[in-house]
């Protein structure tokens, strides 16, 4: 038993027992009880009262420290050594227990402690409290082997982690482990001491760094290309995920998205990855949120968010908010648009479908679905006329209107509506008819029938919507309703066939036969066939021809114009008149009229592929340039190239480099290249009453444009057409056709009676005497003197 101290409550407070009586530490004992006895000198009271005042004053100091900063724990370790010292039992206890409530005590502390208070207390009552207090004393040790234990985990962790300064977290760990009594050296980078599993981990997470050490340096490079770097990271990630660590490649996501933050392909993979691996977290519906802030115009998107929020059971209020969000959103298409709308029928669906309650919010919530149909079928309708979106669209309404909306007549109102749109559409109809056959409305498919089989259906749509009657009424109707089908449907049929075959025939003729049967068929519609076109001459015909000729032309800005619709509009005038006389027919093209070209720095391309475009002949002469307009020849029945064009050129220069590639190939054809010469021609002459530029379109339009073109061919291939040395067209500038159908040859072919003003009007007289035509009189008066 401890021995019991007697205190003076008149002199000092009580005291604890000196620990170690024949000691002289003042540190690690308290003062002994003060003698009564009369031997004590003044001085050594004075020396007392001394330090007396100093202990005071430095426990005030700690005090005031302890207030201020309540975890300095070193203040609370003197402060209470001050206390133990000066032996102020009851503030001592309160300085343990407040440094406690902060700091667990080290086993010394708890050993001074449990011994003060056994020297202190006395009799069996005090034992429960002593008790009390070692317990306490060994579940704070033990928590602090919890924390020390807690420090170490955590650096296994971190060794774990394939982090780039790996090596000197593990001489980190090495020091502290050192402190804590292990037998490790701190300084080597080797693994000896460690546990197995902790090397084990260290050098796993050291061959994912070196494994990935090159794909950082690549992110990491800041004077890459946008797109190369976006690239880099594309790769990461894909090696990432090819290892299968989720949380790793969600890190490795938020770091490029905070790289490229509008990029739409990165949020795109992005939410389809967490989309695949977390379905219904809360997470997900965040990721799209900032991907719908950040890339607002993807409808996919916008799609994909919808179902993320009926996935984690959104209220209906953010379910609309967000769909709104998207109306307002501008898409690259409205395909886009279409599938956002189904996107928010199909929730409202599957919500409505698998609600238990009262009728009343049915009908609620089926009118939110009929507004959505509508809003959609409003906006979309005028951009998706005719389309195979829009009738899918229109049929999911019908089907929704029948089955949720138990409205039949709603159903047929949405077809209704459906055809004024797309009317001319067979799957339409053929929606529309499949509809009243499921309800058992026979009648009305019927009637349906009725409206639609004379109609004129793309492909064979006319005779599958014919078929599709006699059929139904086969399986559906009596023998009277079958007979009214066959009646109707047999002449129908009979027509479509006839066409059908006229269409294969014209097919099956060649090009120029076609066009020669179109014409001709024109022609028979317009007057009626007559020997008067046969006594009409040249002139005349000519006239006739050069209506409604298609010029294709191209600027020189390399921009492809409307064709110049050419017409003649005074088929009277006299074919003998000059040229300038046809001039005044030639207008504008900005005034809706026919244009005139005068061709002063032009070259006549024939032979030319019929599948070449601008952009051919363009680069075909990209080494010559000077390019300042191309206009293609077309046929005005078929739309096709003739074969023939014109390219305009800034300068002789280049007219003359551009000749110059006369015979070369393009796409697959030697063309023929000379130099256009409108004014050469015989301005008197019945076959060119047209002018510089409708002659050209003329050319078109008749079969005799080819023996035109091979005759300019040919004529080129006489001359070089450079270095002093005759052109091709030099050379055929004296050629001349006989004939009926001489108005539409090239430039380079000469007219019948043309007259050459720079030659001598003798020489011209003499060549061109026995070429003139005579007119009727003429023949007669040589029959005379005959």
């Amino acid at each position: 038993m401890a021995e019991t101290v007697t205190l003076d409550s008149t002199t000092h407070p009580p005291q604890l027992p000196d620990e170690n009586p024949t000691g002289n530490d003042d540190e690690d004992m308290l003062d002994a009880p003060k003698s009564t006895k009369s031997s004590d000198s003044d001085s050594d009271s004075d020396s007392d009262s001394e330090d007396d005042a100093q202990q005071n004053l430095q426990i005030q100091a700690l005090q005031t420290e302890l207030l201020n900063n309540p975890s300095n724990y070193d203040a609370h370790v003197q402060y209470i050594k001050a206390l133990r010292k000066q032996g102020d039992i009851e503030k001592l206890r309160q300085a343990r227990e407040a440094m406690n409530a902060i700091f667990p005590l080290s086993s010394e502390m708890w050993q001074e402690w449990t011994k003060d208070e056994t020297s202190l207390s006395s009799g069996p009552e005090a034992l429960p409290a002593i008790e009390k207090l070692f317990e306490h004393g060994v579940s704070d040790y033990l928590l602090r082997e919890k924390q020390v234990q807690r420090i170490r985990n955590l650096f296994h962790r971190q060794l774990s982690v394939p982090l780039a300064d790996l090596s000197s977290t593990l001489h980190t760990y090495k020091a502290w482990e050192a402190k804590q009594g292990a037998d490790l050296d701190a300084d080597s980078s080797n693994l000896d001491g460690l546990p197995p599993h902790v090397a084990s981990s260290y050098q796993k997470a050291l061959d994912m760094m070196n494994a990935r050490t090159h794909l950082e340096n690549q992110i990491s490079c800041k004077v890459a290309p946008e797109s190369e770097r976006l690239q880099n990271f594309m790769a990461y990630l894909k090696f990432e995920q090819s290892l299968g660590d989720p949380s790793r490649i969600q890190i490795l996501y938020e770091r490029a998205i905070t790289e490229f933050p509008i990029s739409s392909e990165l949020w795109l993979d992005y939410t389809h990855y967490m989309d695949k691996t977390l379905k219904t977290s809360s997470l997900v519906r965040d990721i799209y949120k900032r991907a719908t802030r950040n890339c607002p115009w993807v409808g996919d998107l916008w799609v994909r968010y919808l179902l993320s929020l009926e996935r984690s059971r959104a209220s209906e209020e953010e379910l609309s908010a967000v769909f709104e969000k998207a109306l307002q959103c501008t898409f690259s298409s409205f395909e886009e648009y279409l599938d956002v709308f189904l996107t928010r029928v199909d929730g409202l669906r599957r919500r409505l479908s698998s609600l238990e309650s009262g009728p009343e919010s049915s009908d609620l919530d089926y009118i939110i679905i009929r507004e959505t149909f509508q809003r959609a079928s409003d906006y979309l309708s005028p951009h998706l006329k005719n389309t195979e979106s829009l009738l899918r669209m229109y049929r999911y309404w019908t089907r929704l209107e029948s089955t949720l909306g138990k409205d039949s007549a709603a159903a047929r109102g949405v077809w209704e509506s459906l055809l004024k749109i797309s009317g001319s559409t067979l799957e339409a109809w053929q929606g529309y008819i499949a509809m009243e056959v499921e309800m058992g409305n026979i009648n009305e498919a019927r009637s349906l029938f009725k409206r639609c089989y004379s109609k004129r259906f793309p492909g064979t749509g006319s005779e599958d919507i014919c078929n599709s009657w006699i059929r139904f009424e086969r399986e559906y109707g009596a023998l009277e309703d079958f007979d009214l089908a066959v009646k109707k449907v047999t002449p129908r049929l009979e027509e479509l066939q006839l066409f059908k075959l006229q269409e294969a025939k014209n097919i099956g003729l060649p090009a120029d036969d076609r066009d020669n049967s179109s014409r001709k068929n024109v022609r028979e519609k317009r007057k009626p066939v007559s020997n008067l076109i046969e006594e009409q001459s040249p002139a005349k015909r000519h006239k006739d021809k050069a209506k409604n000729v298609k010029i294709t032309y191209e600027d020189g800005k390399g921009q492809a114009k409307d064709s110049v619709k050419v017409n003649n509009t005074n088929p009277d005038v006299d074919a003998s008149k000059p040229a300038s006389g046809s001039k005044k027919e030639n207008k504008d093209v900005s005034s809706g009229k026919p244009k005139q070209y005068n061709d002063q720095c032009t070259a006549f391309v024939s032979n030319l592929n019929l599948k070449a475009t601008y952009d051919d002949l363009r680069r075909f002469f990209s080494d010559v340039g000077g390019v300042v307009a191309i206009r293609i020849l077309n046929d005005k029945f078929t739309g096709k190239s003739r074969g023939l064009a014109y390219v305009d050129f800034s300068d002789d220069k280049h007219l003359a480099a551009a000749v110059a590639k006369n015979k070369q190939t393009l796409l697959g054809k030697r063309l023929s290249i000379a130099k256009s010469d409108p004014k050469g021609r015989k301005k008197g002459s019945d076959s060119h009453s047209v002018s510089s530029r409708q002659g050209e379109g003329a050319e078109q339009t008749t079969e005799s444009s080819k023996s035109g073109a091979k005759d300019s061919a040919e004529g080129s291939k006489e001359g070089k057409g450079h270095q002093g040395q005759p052109s091709s067209h030099q050379r055929a500038s004296n050629i001349q056709l006989k004939g009926k159908n001489t108005f539409a040859v090239p430039r380079t072919v000469r007219p019948l009676g043309w007259v050459d003003k720079d030659k001598p009007i003798s020489e011209e007289t003499d060549a061109a005497e026995d070429e003139i035509p005579k007119s009727n009189d003429e023949f007669r008066k040589m029959f005379i003197k005959s």
